[in-house]
């Protein structure tokens, strides 16, 4: 993973001490349990914890000098334990296959990657909530198209952004509990050489599930789900980065990342304040989909079981989770010291001479005897004439010197229709229904 966008406690979880670890686990758990039914003498897993008390350190260097004759990583690792551990060390890994190690170990991974990133949820759930509190009642413009369409409130803006990432942490939990099982079933997954209570001993020591049927592998539709996962919650990050992006436009600028004292913008230009880091996010999440598609790719593997997910996975397991722990943290903050220029928001809605109540009148119109058709036709003539203007005429004025349009209302009942906070009515019950 490129250091530049990682965090250590995400980064910790996939280096390779930290696998050798858990491979020590499953094995001497394992042996555990398989010396209480009789299969090993429980010796064999009292000098393995014995030595594994007294020896804390992982020598990375001498499992990978035995890996390059070997040409196989379970068995180096194993190798070496025997080196150290002794002549009980011959009774570690009776009846399992690699994948027993290396599937329980990424699952181990996966859940221990995910508690950090349900932990980065909460964390930008909370700066979400906190700004949208904040600007639960400032008027801003909302747009279809990129095109002024109605007043909302930027607190509303938050408000989306703190559903969408609520649903993001349920899918997440769900993803946990898919991606956490265990699988220490043999060489095809039969149990013909290991009793399945060995497998449900090593699960609940590490926190995991029995898989309920496994091959030599732990079926991948699960890991398909979890990678699609972290996907969506990808896509959700860069829909607010690119939210954040668009209002920090010069033409627009009703908010901007946080520029700090010193902070420089451009090598060239010295006026520049650019969203660098929201469109840092857009290029992260383009790489977290990006690792779903491989994910889904290996569910199709041959028989009981093929290489070609294996290094696939050695790519996205790490690169995935690291990515986006670094971006949720990193929207985090751009969400917490985000400025907000609620000046900027009214001078942008009042700037097209009041074409966003058009609705309105329209509505109005065909509540006091105007056909639907006829009320479009009567606003819409008055509005362009404002549009092409580019807001130099009011609506409102042009509608009071329209006859068609005060045969129908007049002109109070017009000026009704150009009330900002009619739109806003409804924010409370909004807000009951996300933050309830």
């Amino acid at each position: 993973m490129v250091p530049r966008y990682a965090r250590p406690a995400m980064t910790a979880i996939w280096e390779p001490e930290a696998k050798y670890r858990i491979w020590f686990e499953i094995e001497a758990h394992a042996t555990e349990k398989l010396g209480e039914l009789g299969v090993v003498p429980k010796s064999a897993a009292k000098a393995l914890w014995d030595w594994w008390a007294t020896n804390p350190k992982i020598d990375v260097e001498a499992i990978d000098a035995i890996e390059a004759v070997t040409k196989h990583d379970v068995i180096a690792f194993l190798t070496w334990v025997a080196e150290n551990v002794g002549e009980e060390a011959r009774f570690m890994h009776q009846g399992m296959t690699s994948s027993d190690v290396l599937d329980t170990t990424l699952a181990v991974q996966l859940a221990r990657s995910t508690d950090l990133l349900l932990e980065d949820l909460d964390d930008l759930l909370a700066a979400i909530k906190r700004r949208a509190e904040e600007h639960k009642y400032t008027p801003t413009i909302g747009r279809s198209h990129g095109i002024h369409a109605e007043p909302v409130t930027f607190g509303l803006k938050l408000a989306q952004a703190y559903a969408e990432f609520d649903r993001c942490k349920t899918r997440l939990i769900a993803a946990r509990e898919e991606i956490a099982t265990c699988a220490i079933s043999g060489a095809v997954g039969t149990f013909a050489n290991i009793d399945p209570s060995v497998e449900e001993y090593v699960a609940e020591k590490l926190g995991l599930k029995p898989e309920p049927v496994s091959t030599q592998v732990i079926p991948r539709d699960r890991h398909a789900m979890y990678f699609a996962t972290l996907a969506v919650i990808a896509g959700s990050i860069e829909r607010v980065a690119v939210e954040i992006r668009h209002l920090q436009r010069t033409e627009v600028l009703e908010a901007e990342e946080f520029f700090s004292k010193g902070q420089k913008g451009s090598s060239a230009m010295p006026h520049k304040r650019n969203p660098i880091l929201t469109e840092n996010l857009t290029g992260q999440a383009r790489m977290i989909r990006a690792y779903a598609l491989p994910a889904l790719e290996n569910v199709a593997l041959w028989h009981e079981r093929d290489i070609s997910h294996s290094s696939v996975e050695r790519f996205i397991g790490p690169d995935a989770t690291i990515t986006l722990d670094f971006a949720l943290a990193r929207l985090t903050g751009v969400v917490d010291k985000l400025l907000v220029y609620p000046e900027r928001m009214q001078a942008n809605m009042d700037r097209m001479g009041g074409l966003i109540h058009s609705q309105r009148v329209l509505l109005a119109l065909t509540q006091n005897g105007v056909s639907r058709e006829d009320a479009y036709r009567l606003v819409q003539r008055n509005a362009m004439k404002v549009w092409e203007s580019d807001g130099k005429l009011m609506l409102l004025d042009l509608l009071k010197q329209d006859e068609e349009v005060t045969a129908a209302l007049t002109n109070e009942q017009l000026e009704e229709r150009f009330d900002l906070d009619y739109h806003f009515k409804q924010v409370d019950t909004i807000f009951d229904r996300v933050f309830g």
